[in-house]
């Protein structure tokens, strides 16, 4: 006879679905995206899945995440594969469209259902915070004056922090005018990646 075990991260999925905040989303038949594993060292913190990600269920399926998974040093079949790596954006919802790009992460989100996947997530080393939101939330008032003075300065929260630009293709012209995050930043992303790969 099978034997089905609920794993505690199944049963935070089914209270993320059976929350208030999100009960237009589970009526309309959509799951919240994010990945946990008791096997994970590092996590990924970004704002929230796009369109894309919400109608494939894959997050970072798109050009942004085609440039990460270059950053970080991995395959396609190693980032989605692996139980080391987790993904937790500060909402596991699309949030739906702006004037400009996509609404922002809803506020409270992340404070709610973010300790509770980490507490059971005990191995993880590094979050590698991406963009805005996902600093602002864990570094709060550590963070320089701006997000390239926070990602100059990532040293300052190493190793349980990496604050990393958005790899969006609308930030080519900011990368351009920063050499330093190509030479500087990312070989400590894939050296710290490729060890946590490896454990």
């Amino acid at each position: 006879m099978e034997v089905f075990i609920v794993t505690v991260f199944e049963n935070i999925k089914q209270e993320i679905m059976a929350d208030a905040m999100n009960k237009s989303y589970t009526e309309r038949g959509i799951e919240p995206l994010f990945k946990a594993s008791e096997n994970a060292r590092i996590a990924i913190v970004g704002q929230a899945p796009g369109r894309k990600a919400e109608e494939t269920r894959l997050f970072w399926n798109d050009l942004s995440g085609d440039r990460l998974r270059e950053w970080m040093g991995v395959t396609r079949k190693e980032f989605y594969e692996t139980d080391r790596i987790a993904q937790l954006p500060m909402d596991f919802y699309y949030p739906g469209k702006a004037k400009n790009g996509d609404l922002p992460p809803r506020k409270g989100f992340a404070e709610k259902w973010h300790p509770l996947l980490l507490k059971e997530m005990p191995d993880i080393e590094t979050i590698l915070l991406i963009g805005n939101y996902a600093q602002g939330y864990y570094l709060n008032k550590r963070r320089e004056k701006n997000l390239t003075e926070t990602v100059r300065n990532f040293k300052n929260y190493l190793p349980e922090y990496l604050p990393l630009v958005h790899p969006s293709p609308l930030n080519i012209g900011w990368f351009k005018r920063n050499p330093w995050y190509e030479s500087d930043v990312l070989p400590v992303i894939k050296e710290i990646v490729r060890k946590a790969l490896n454990k």
